[in-house]
């Protein structure tokens, strides 16, 4: 009897549907990795088959490679870690090359995140990988300053992440995201932003900014002094954006921050995102995505859930 259950709940889960459409980009699943905790996806292919996963977001690109910022630039903190890489990368062309290539054995979308330092290599990015096989869409991260503005960060000021927005926009026809900084007042303004200015759907949050101080040398642990915050610390503060986001905005919404279980990623889904991306917990746990996964169709099928898109923005308020 007992094993006649078994055999009729896996044979139910076995029709869930899992897969979501975040702006034309279509995936077997919700679960997408993060930027800058997956590398270039072929550091983690000897630990989970790249194949389960709805999407591989790479290491943050630019125009020419970066060597990114002085060591130390990672510390632990409480529920959580701080890092001061600098955007260390190969360089849009090195990756197209060099590791594209091995990501197109796998079925698997491949979002390419990509920055600069002002609206022109933001475009010129862009416009390199517009028609390039192998690609499914961009993230922006505009968590970076603008270098003929004062520095003042795109992803702080609305009239920045709207020009950037825009210019990009215009040189691209592949799917947008935008990825959203947390070090705002208010982030329904520059989510707002980003949507006017043509953006296809958005990401969020950012690593929040933070420090860690040595009270034995009286120094900052990193050589940056200060760094982005990620992991389950910043769970809450991701958890409440979304949700004001989403009652913003109308363009899909992908949750990020300190998911760690599938526990969290529902609560995400729930809270009006669509998907999710896995970052810190890649760290802890490379296969973490894959069991992340597993346990979105086990709470679907414990819940009588046919189609895993009946929960993104089911909140009971």
């Amino acid at each position: 009897m007992g094993k006649d259950i078994k055999r009729v709940v896996r044979k139910d889960i076995s029709k869930i549907n899992l897969s979501v459409n975040i702006a034309g980009i279509l995936m077997k699943n919700p679960v997408m990795v993060a930027s800058g905790t997956f590398g270039y996806g072929e550091e983690y292919a000897k630990y989970i088959d790249l194949n389960k996963l709805g999407a591989i977001v790479v290491k943050g690109l630019s125009l020419t490679p970066r060597e990114g910022n002085p060591p130390p630039r990672i510390v632990e903190t409480s529920a959580g870690m701080l890092n001061s890489i600098g955007l260390q990368n190969i360089g849009i062309d090195s990756f197209v090359n060099d590791k594209l290539p091995f990501l197109e054995k796998f079925d698997t979308k491949v979002i390419v995140n990509f920055f600069g330092d002002s609206i022109d290599e933001y475009c010129e990015v862009a416009k390199k990988v517009d028609s390039v096989s192998g690609i499914h869409g961009l993230e922006m991260n505009i968590s970076c300053p603008n270098k003929k503005e004062g520095w003042l960060e795109f992803g702080t000021n609305p009239d920045l992440a709207f020009r950037v927005v825009n210019a990009v926009r215009k040189n691209t026809r592949l799917p947008l995201i935008v990825k959203l900084s947390p070090n705002v007042t208010d982030i329904t303004v520059i989510a707002k932003a980003a949507s006017d200015a043509g953006a296809d759907a958005i990401s969020l949050i950012n690593t929040l900014s933070g420090m860690v101080i040595d009270i034995k040398t009286r120094k900052p642990k990193l050589a940056n002094i200060i760094g982005g915050l990620s992991g389950p610390a910043i769970k809450p503060v991701a958890l409440k954006m979304v949700w004001q986001v989403a009652k913003t905005i109308k363009l899909p919404i992908i949750g990020v921050g300190g998911i760690m279980t599938y526990e969290d990623a529902i609560e995400f889904m729930i809270a009006g995102a669509s998907a999710v991306q896995i970052g810190t917990a890649n760290f802890i746990d490379p296969a973490s995505s894959e069991k992340i996964i597993d346990g979105l169709k086990l709470y679907c099928g414990q819940n009588s859930i046919k189609d895993i898109n009946e929960i993104a923005g089911s909140i009971a308020i």
